[in-house]
């Protein structure tokens, strides 16, 4: 695993790269199938509820990551790119319940946290496994800051423990 590395136009970006023993085809689906994402797209002790959810190129969801300690975090988003099962590029704006962007202070969050970021997922098959590689454009400080790059390791780690459910 990395924590964060630069683009071509320099700005910090959060990678995380890990490797799921199971094929491409299924966990691509892990993201972008209702039943299967909501049984781990949450960090620990949070659920997953689905307000909307359609996964194509133009395609969009509304969301909220429920925490028992902070409340809910409701997230819209586009998909920018969604090419099965080699990769994933979808924007995340914080908004309210009805799926209006809001500052993130306003619900919450750092007050210096972006009110959109975008993430890249990436599937690369080797040998029968898949090495999944994200990038989300905010600083790797402000993410450990904030608790997002713990999030993304906890919420991988329930996809690998989900993924082992589904092929034994």
């Amino acid at each position: 695993m990395k924590g964060g590395t630069r683009t071509k136009v320099d700005r910090p970006r959060v990678r995380i790269e890990q490797t799921f023993d199971a094929p491409r085809d299924q966990v691509f689906d892990a993201w972008v199938q209702r039943d299967l994402l909501e049984q781990w797209f949450a960090p620990d002790g949070c659920t997953l509820h689905i307000a909307r959810l359609d996964v194509r190129t133009g395609g969009g969801y509304h969301w909220c990551i429920k925490n028992p300690s902070f409340g809910a975090c409701w997230t819209i988003g586009s998909y920018l790119e969604v090419v099965r099962p080699e990769r994933l590029v979808f924007t995340a704006v914080i908004a309210d319940a009805d799926g209006i962007p809001r500052t993130p202070a306003s619900q919450g969050h750092d007050p210096a946290w972006p009110q959109e970021t975008s993430v890249c997922v990436t599937f690369t098959e080797r040998a029968g496994r898949t090495i999944v590689t994200l990038e989300q454009d905010v600083s790797p400080r402000l993410a450990q800051r904030t608790g997002a790059y713990p999030s993304w390791l906890q919420m991988l780690d329930q996809l690998r423990r989900q993924l082992g459910r589904v092929t034994r």
